[in-house]
């Protein structure tokens, strides 16, 4: 019987631009209070289930580094080792970063903006040059070094998952192989991607609902599910 590992996928809690319903993507949005209080609400349902972890992953973006910082202070577990990797962030929403949600539907149909956010394979518009956050974002200094033609600029699901899954494959599954409970605080569009490679009944996996603990529920329950399973 293969040995039972623990993988906890927390999606951040509610940023400043989740609050102000715009399209967030690589803008490095912070916490909003909500959302730091979505993120204690659930780093204390882990304190209550008793979970300790080998090695915890993040992606660039603030939002998903404090609420694994409050997980951790929470938790008592500040010491472990924190892997940081833009592969981890949330898909880029191109040419719709910054825009309200509510506002980009009446433009340009709720029909045309469902098939942006939900499609598979179908992108956002790409950001320009020209875009108000194009120089925020592509000049960064946490991108400096990646390769030429690995900076997207805009991102379907298809290519957030073709972009997370070397980390996956190369670095989070040995981990978890080798017998590693694992922690991982990313973004909503990071869940649905392990979806399309893990099945719920073999990995504890977190929904898009910010800061829930558990395979099932609501956000801020704190509830928390099935997390030791078998390793695949």
């Amino acid at each position: 019987m293969a040995a039972a590992h623990r993988l906890v996928i927390v999606r951040h809690g509610e940023s400043s631009w989740n609050q102000e319903n715009r399209f967030c993507g690589w803008f490095d949005a912070d916490l909003s209070e909500k959302g730091l209080e979505e993120a204690k609400r659930g780093a204390q349902a882990i304190k209550d289930a008793g979970m300790k972890f080998d090695v915890c992953y993040t992606s660039v973006l603030k939002r998903a580094i404090k609420t694994l910082w409050t997980i951790m202070e929470v938790t008592d577990q500040m010491w472990l080792p924190v892997v940081r990797t833009w592969r981890l962030n949330e898909r880029h929403y191109g040419g719709l970063t910054g825009l309200n949600k509510a506002e980009t539907a009446a433009k340009h149909g709720e029909e045309q903006v469902k098939i942006w956010r939900r499609s598979f394979d179908i992108p956002p518009p790409p950001m320009d040059k020209d875009h108000p956050y194009h120089k925020i974002i592509s000049e960064s200094r946490r991108y400096k070094g990646l390769k030429e033609g690995e900076l997207p600029i805009c991102e379907s699901l298809k290519d957030t998952i073709a972009r997370a899954l070397p980390f996956w494959n190369e670095v989070i599954v040995p981990e978890i192989k080798a017998g590693k409970n694992v922690i991982i605080a990313a973004h909503g569009n990071r869940g649905s991607c392990y979806r399309h490679k893990l099945s719920a009944e073999r990995f504890c996996i977190l929904p898009r609902e910010r800061c829930t603990v558990g395979s099932k529920g609501h956000r801020g329950q704190g509830k928390v599910e099935a997390l030791k399973t078998q390793c695949m």
